[in-house]
């Protein structure tokens, strides 16, 4: 018996032929569920994923493009899934509920698009970290948990780079759009990679942390910096 990893009501499955005699798919969301699980299609910003009305840059990262600190330090970065309300009570309960098991629902959608995203791409993958009060509310780190889903479609390990300063200041979804945009960067190497790198997180709303980390690792001579994340 198979119940939705959102709302744990029970999955009914109904009997084929196929599915008889040939391995069934697993599915971790009942229907309904999985009819608000939207994809981000069609045209997006050639710059943050953000899906748009045609192809284009969107304002938000016509600002990075004009900012001297920031401009180019990333190359571009993609999302899955727009960020919707239903979105948010998955990734919600997700991280701060400790629900770990709910990576199962995006599993499926990472393996079958990473290499669409970066299809020649060979790169070091680094997870956004948390600091360690962080790590130690939640039990785990989910652009850990994201990264490790991407790794089995890449040769190069997921190395732990980048390390976060320890803050008792409010949390990033609690902060406002500009509070996010003055935050100082919060982030400090623990080794440098003379690589192209893949930044991992689960959402990208104004770009800051993203940002933030990549400038380090440009700095510090990574030639490249990509990012994923789960929702934009």
């Amino acid at each position: 018996m198979t119940y939705c990893l959102k709302c744990q009501d029970w999955i009914s499955q109904s009997v084929t032929w196929s599915t008889l005699f040939l391995p069934s798919q697993q599915t971790s969301l009942c229907d309904s569920c999985n009819s608000q699980l939207v994809r981000i299609n069609g045209a997006i910003c050639e710059k943050c994923g953000r899906q748009m009305p045609s192809r284009m840059i969107c304002d938000d990262c016509k600002k990075w493009q004009t900012n001297d600190k920031y401009r180019d330090v990333l190359q571009f970065n993609r999302p899955l899934f727009p960020y919707t309300p239903f979105m948010q009570e998955i990734i919600t309960q997700w991280k701060y509920r400790g629900d770990y098991q709910l990576k199962e629902i995006f599993t499926p959608y990472i393996k079958k698009e990473i290499r669409n995203f970066y299809p020649t791409k060979s790169f070091t993958i680094v997870p956004i970290p948390l600091t360690d009060e962080r790590h130690q509310e939640r039990a785990f780190n989910q652009a850990t948990a994201i990264a490790e889903v991407i790794a089995t479609h890449y040769e190069n390990s997921i190395i732990t780079a980048l390390s976060r300063k320890s803050s008792h200041s409010e949390k990033q979804s609690k902060k406002s759009r500009q509070q996010r945009i003055k935050t100082k960067n919060p982030f400090f190497l623990t080794k440098s990679l003379e690589t192209d790198v893949l930044l991992v997180d689960d959402i990208y709303t104004t770009g800051m942390t993203i940002h933030h980390a990549a400038k380090l690792l440009k700095e510090a001579g990574s030639p490249n910096i990509y990012s994923f994340t789960l929702a934009r």
